[in-house]
């Protein structure tokens, strides 16, 4: 049988569609442990690349026969040799092109509302656990957290037909490097910071300037409170009382970490500051839509959105409605991890304008699982 090759996308679109996956990865056992292709239809067998050079004999019998199986390694080189060896014993087999470094950087576009006043776009960088939007109102268009990959965006707004005029960052990311500068820079657009990043190497509005940035019949409101994350300027977004872009603050699945700046007691305050004030004044049927997710299989509903209303949010994690101040830090702080994001460090400089790196460098710098995500229920 021939080898055929699949890429990021044809892979994430058999997910995305629910349809039965069957993986082989060759990597070691270590980096599959750590990071992985995950879905609600993903089956896995790791067997390393290197116990498949004295034969495959040995290991026919883990493997389907009435199934086609995608072979996925580091780069592609691997899986590619593994895939090969495989249809020589009448196996259909493919390989992913680009391995994990190509999944690492495929975005996903979904156009999951639309109102008589504007239409929301999200962005899921599906390796990273990444999420970003565009919010399109007019001929206007705002974008939020986007990545580095900014011709994705430019490409969805020539499709619209609209001009991209407001770039905001919910925070500074930890994980990846924004496309936001970058983005700017190319359309014309007003990026947006909060002046407490310190991003001093870029031009930046402050968002500590703006109550709410508006266009055409959008009003974005800056929940400019103090919420956690890696650095201390985070911000939600809340626009036209329907949306709350809630940054690292809020997950589908829980709260975001206040450890990784290594203050968690300030920022766990800061949290619990955030959850019973302003966030404690939104209503149940607004729509939760964060910049990280954890666990694909879960917090990916059937239209393929990652986001949920606040009032589910609230109902599956009770610390954030009926806990005492105590009983709330108590769990924040105990949840604190001591898992970092890898490079967050370089990241962090890359973001703050601090560094420069090439594609390549950048590249390699973010390949490896999302830890932003990490986060607690209770």
């Amino acid at each position: 049988m021939s080898v055929k090759s699949m890429t990021a996308e044809q892979v994430f679109d058999q997910i995305y569609n629910q349809k039965e996956v069957f993986i082989l990865d060759v990597r070691n056992e270590e980096d599959f442990n750590d990071w992985k292709i995950e879905g609600k239809t993903v089956t896995h067998v790791n067997i390393p690349y290197f116990d498949f050079l004295d034969g495959v004999d040995q290991h026919l019998e883990r493997l389907p026969k009435d199934q086609d199986i995608l072979v996925v390694c580091a780069k592609e080189g691997s899986s590619k040799f593994v895939a090969e060896e495989l249809a020589k014993n009448g196996f259909n087999t493919y390989y992913l092109e680009g391995g994990m470094k190509a999944w690492s950087t495929y975005l996903f576009k979904n156009k999951f509302y639309e109102d008589e006043n504007m239409k929301v776009y999200q962005f899921i960088r599906v390796g990273k656990g990444c999420l970003s939007y565009m919010v399109i109102s007019g001929k206007e268009a705002l974008v939020v957290d986007p990545a580095r990959f900014v011709q994705d965006y430019m490409d969805v707004a020539n499709k619209e037909g609209v001009q991209i005029t407001h770039i905001v960052d919910s925070h500074l990311h930890a994980d990846h490097v924004s496309g936001g500068p970058e983005l700017a820079k190319l359309t014309g657009a007003t990026y947006y910071l909060m002046k407490s990043e310190g991003r001093t190497a870029l031009d930046y509005e402050p968002l500590e300037n703006h109550d709410r940035i508006q266009f055409e019949k959008v009003d974005l409101q800056v929940l400019a409170v103090k919420t956690p994350g890696h650095t201390p300027g985070s911000v939600s977004f809340f626009v036209n009382d329907k949306l709350l872009f809630s940054g690292d603050t809020i997950f589908v699945s829980g709260l975001g970490r206040p450890d990784l700046g290594e203050k968690v007691e300030e920022w766990a305050q800061d949290l619990y500051e955030t959850i019973y004030g302003k966030i404690s004044e939104i209503a149940d049927d607004v729509l939760v839509l964060p910049a990280h997710y954890a666990d694909i299989k879960t917090e990916m509903n059937d239209n393929g959105l990652i986001g949920e209303t606040l009032g589910a949010i609230r109902a599956n994690n009770t610390i954030m409605t009926n806990a005492t101040k105590e009983e709330f830090l108590g769990t924040v702080t105990k949840s604190a991890s001591s898992v970092k994001p890898p490079n967050f460090e370089d990241i962090i400089a890359l973001n703050r304008g601090a560094v420069e790196k090439t594609e390549e460098e950048i590249t390699e710098l973010e390949i490896g699982p999302n830890r932003c995500a990490v986060h607690h229920t209770a």
